[in-house]
């Protein structure tokens, strides 16, 4: 929250008050992209059996090898970001987790559609799941990324470009997963090849065996840095996002609602907190860095701030009395 200027020139108190202005507006606007709306907030736990004595036992399965979102640890513990995640919100849910035997993502949704498990963790809505899954709010995105060796010919920063020359030969991707669909049909010219996952993929263009791979960046760096992964840049983004949900079988509308009702309810810091946990050690890896040219970041910056000082001239003159120069007991 932004101080007012007790005394001072006029032109300070009127930044001052626009400064505060447009910092409740951003955290409104940031409130309500996360789902974090007092008003949503507050209708959604209405709806949801929080209070309820008996805790709902759900049937959880995680992702065997989907860090830094869910993975199995050197110790055999499934831990990550959604699992945190899950953990904070099963109590304001009513919900009681009993964890499965982690699997790759066919086996999961395989689990899902037999009726052997009621939930999973980070995963991004499709049509072709949407048929028999339901999906939470997104409590996370990342940008899906082509990753090739280092001294590859790629030029940085310009996903789409390599995928287009990469025609007849061999990229990795998730099988399964979201993206997989969305760079078949966009490229079709690529020898594309299913791997079980991003440890799979990324360990094939390390030592050859693809000349690229499509994974997200949050993953690109966990895996890569975990498993000793070396020799591999970022050569963009693709153009697609993973905005991350927790799932359940359609027909089960009740527990689909308690968990939006819980992540409606679950404060911003706390979020945030969770997030930083993982994301934020990733941050010094070149796979996570944005690939967009400085000069993008300055122009964006000299926006805001003519926006701003155009802002400060406008409040002026609306606010100006007519007849005479405004005092600073007027502002």
């Amino acid at each position: 929250m932004i101080r007012r200027l007790g005394a001072g020139t006029a032109a300070r108190r009127v930044l001052a008050r626009l400064c505060h202005r447009a910092t409740l507006a951003a955290l409104a606007t940031l409130a309500g992209v996360l789902g974090a709306g007092s008003a949503a907030a507050a209708s959604a736990s209405a709806a949801g059996p929080a209070a309820s004595s008996a805790p709902l036992t759900v049937r959880f399965v995680p992702e065997r090898d989907y860090g830094p979102f869910v993975f199995v640890d050197d110790d055999g513990r499934v831990r990550g970001l959604s699992v945190d995640l899950l953990e904070r919100l099963a109590p304001a849910a009513g919900l009681q987790l009993q964890v499965l035997q982690p699997a790759p993502l066919a086996e999961q949704l395989a689990r899902l559609r037999s009726g052997e498990a009621e939930l999973v963790s980070s995963l991004r809505p499709t049509p072709e799941r949407a048929v028999y899954l339901a999906f939470t709010r997104p409590y996370v995105s990342v940008p899906a990324i082509l990753v090739v060796r280092q001294g590859s010919a790629a030029a940085a920063g310009d996903g789409p470009a390599v995928l287009a020359a990469l025609a007849g030969r061999s990229v990795a991707v998730g099988a399964g997963y979201a993206v997989e669909a969305f760079v078949r049909s966009r490229y079709p010219q690529v020898a594309w090849a299913a791997v079980p996952d991003d440890v799979q993929a990324l360990r094939g263009v390390a030592e050859g065996r693809h000349e690229a791979a499509v994974v997200d960046a949050a993953s690109a760096a966990f895996v890569t840095r975990r498993h000793g992964i070396t020799g591999l840049r970022a050569a963009g983004p693709i153009g697609f996002d993973y905005a991350l949900s927790l799932a359940v079988p359609k027909s089960r509308p009740e527990l689909l609602q308690r968990l939006d009702a819980a992540i409606a309810s679950l404060p911003l810091q706390e979020r945030t907190e969770i997030q930083q946990r993982w994301m934020g050690p990733l941050h010094g890896s070149e796979l996570m860095a944005p690939a967009r040219p400085p000069v993008l970041w300055v122009a964006a910056g000299l926006l805001v701030l003519a926006a701003l000082l155009g802002g400060v001239l406008a409040w002026r003159r609306r606010e100006r009395p007519e007849g005479g120069a405004r005092t600073p007991d007027t502002l």
